[in-house]
């Protein structure tokens, strides 16, 4: 377990690292920088480097955990990767399911993937299931959720590239938006963030804004530390009601 910097979890668990890149969020992907920089500093986990590997010796790392925590699964890599096989799948679910204490966060690209997996296996009732929204062309990935028996359903709008336009957030219960950081970041504009959070607020969604990244509110390069997390002056970072499936 590693504790985690990103604000909407606390932990993360990666039984799978490495991917491939599939869509625009994927360009900057920060994963593969780290992979790389790990390999590098000569860690054995990430010898591969950004290959998808899959790491059975830490299949059951959350058992050895007592204490309840927020997992982000796979924060390097995209468990429903096609090089990841279902059979795998099963033995992370298998763990999910042991540890009824964790409440885990499940996040993919691959929506597809992750809606024929859950076809014909059920969703752990301590797992939250997201797909990424960064731009237009990925709006269909809400399809492939919204109607998977989840106790939460979220998308992450991260990094968010472009105006998202109208949205259904039917049946979606959280949504996490945020910029890009790093020194190739694209800009996000402040407007495309409004426009989300007014669509969650008249649709029942919970939002959460993350960060400005690089870019910040007012259109200026500079460290995201520096550009921070307001929106009109204070932070917004609302979490999701769980049900009981």
């Amino acid at each position: 377990m590693a504790n985690s910097k990103i604000e909407w979890t606390e932990n993360t668990w990666n039984p799978v690292t490495g991917c491939t890149k599939i869509s625009q969020g994927c360009e900057h992907c920060y994963a593969e920088v780290m992979s790389r920089r790990l390999k590098a500093m000569g860690k054995q986990k990430y010898a591969n480097g950004f290959s998808v590997t899959l790491h059975e010796e830490c299949l059951n790392e959350p058992l050895t955990w007592r204490k309840p925590h927020t997992i982000f699964v796979c924060s390097m890599s995209d468990l429903f990767h096609k090089d990841v096989p279902f059979e795998f799948i099963n033995r992370v679910m298998d763990t999910i399911r042991r540890t009824p204490q964790h409440r885990y966060q499940l996040l993919t690209k691959r929506a597809e993937r992750m809606a024929e997996y859950f076809h014909t296996h059920d969703v752990p009732a301590n797992a939250w299931l997201g797909v990424t929204v960064e731009a237009q062309s990925s709006k269909t990935r809400i399809d492939c959720l919204r109607d998977l028996p989840a106790p939460i359903r979220f998308l992450s709008c991260e990094p968010l590239i472009e105006d998202l336009g109208e949205l259904n957030l039917d049946n979606i219960d959280w949504v996490i938006v945020g910029g890009e950081s790093g020194p190739q970041a694209r800009p996000m504009k402040k407007e495309w963030v409004l426009s989300i959070q007014e669509q969650t607020e008249r649709q029942g969604s919970a939002f959460f804004f993350k960060q400005w990244g690089t870019w910040g509110a007012d259109g200026v390069k500079r460290n995201k530390h520096a550009n921070g997390k307001l929106l009109f002056g204070k932070v917004i970072q609302h979490m999701p009601e769980e049900v009981v499936i």
